[in-house]
């Protein structure tokens, strides 16, 4: 019996690519993951009216966050590239601006979600853009993400007071 190396099993990608496309993937999950973790703060944090619909919708969000992270990061696996969604890994990589520690009301925690949901989807669309030049598979996928990103916001947005 023969030992297929490890490499024989990966997508056909130079390295070049496959380093490119998972420094995309990588710059993906990071913000996710904080989207993920702003979702929990805000969930915890909120108050006033309507509280208990956002406190949900807060939790759907975080849901779907995190399953979109695991699908990034399956991604960068089946390329070879090892994911970092360690604590240090999102602080460092992460563009999202924090959340303020403490209390806030529904509409501000909401006003807050929207710029960050709104800053983050822009980058992944560029970031899914230029996978289209280098590896389709993993664009679609940022597609995916994107698609959902957009939805989530467009519903946010229309919940604002006028």
């Amino acid at each position: 019996m023969t030992t297929v190396p490890r490499e024989a099993h990966l997508p056909a990608l130079d390295e070049h690519h496959r380093h490119e496309v998972g420094h995309e993937l990588q710059a993906t999950l990071v913000e996710l993951v904080d989207l993920s973790l702003i979702g929990k703060q805000l969930h915890w944090n909120i108050h006033g009216r309507p509280f208990k619909p956002l406190h949900e919708h807060l939790d759907e969000l975080v849901d779907s966050w995190r399953a979109l992270s695991d699908t990034v990061a399956e991604r960068a696996v089946a390329l070879g590239v090892a994911p970092d969604g360690r604590a240090g890994a999102v602080d460092a990589g992460s563009g999202i601006d924090p959340v303020d520690a403490g209390a806030l009301d529904t509409d501000a925690a909401t006003r807050e979600l929207v710029a960050r949901l709104a800053d983050v989807t822009e980058r992944i669309r560029s970031r899914m853009d230029r996978l289209g030049e280098l590896d389709l598979a993993s664009q679609d996928v940022l597609v995916e993400v994107v698609r959902e990103l957009e939805k989530q916001l467009w519903m946010l947005r229309v919940s604002l007071p006028a």
